[in-house]
């Protein structure tokens, strides 16, 4: 089984060729363009275009169960041959949430504290994106463990980016 690998939009190109990955997951602003690296297909490649928001705001797109359902429907097609690359605008909010939620979709049998520990251990700057962690933590039936367990870690440190870390499926 491979792993997924996390970045911002700044270190997506060199994480992709570094990882191997031929497969991508955006999820950033619908305006950003966005360069696909030549080695990721365009269907193997998803954008996600929704605001790094907690709630919805006027003039603002917040996550939704469409971009959960496609994000999850994604990962359920990805070979595991090689790493998945996420990425968002800094690779600290929206990026570590679908990571997180990519990695219990996959293996639901993660502990979900477990989880969130090595995610924190790995990004000390992740700050995953409630909105959508709320939203794949009732999707997937986890009683409310997934929003606890990243309640828990807290907020990460203050950073303009994260910086590219591996996330496993398995702990």
């Amino acid at each position: 089984m491979s792993y997924l690998v996390v970045s911002s939009l700044a270190d997506m190109p060199k994480t992709v060729e570094e990882h191997g990955a031929l497969d991508l997951v955006t999820l950033i602003n619908a305006e950003t363009v966005v360069d696909r690296p030549v080695a990721v297909a365009a269907p193997r490649h998803l954008f996600l275009g929704f605001n790094d928001i907690a709630e919805e705001m006027a003039g603002f797109v917040a996550p939704s169960r469409d971009h959960l359902d496609q994000l999850i429907a994604f990962g359920s097609r990805w070979s595991r041959d090689r790493p998945l690359a996420i990425h968002c605008f800094a690779g600290i909010s929206r990026s570590t949430a679908a990571a997180y939620i990519l990695a219990i979709a996959i293996n639901p049998d993660l502990d979900e504290a477990a989880l969130a520990n090595e995610l924190r251990r790995r990004s000390p700057s992740a700050t995953p994106n409630p909105r959508l962690v709320a939203l794949a933590d009732e999707k997937l039936g986890r009683g409310g463990r997934m929003v606890a367990a990243i309640t828990a870690i807290g907020r990460g440190e203050n950073a303009f980016a994260g910086t590219p870390f591996v996330l496993p499926l398995t702990l």
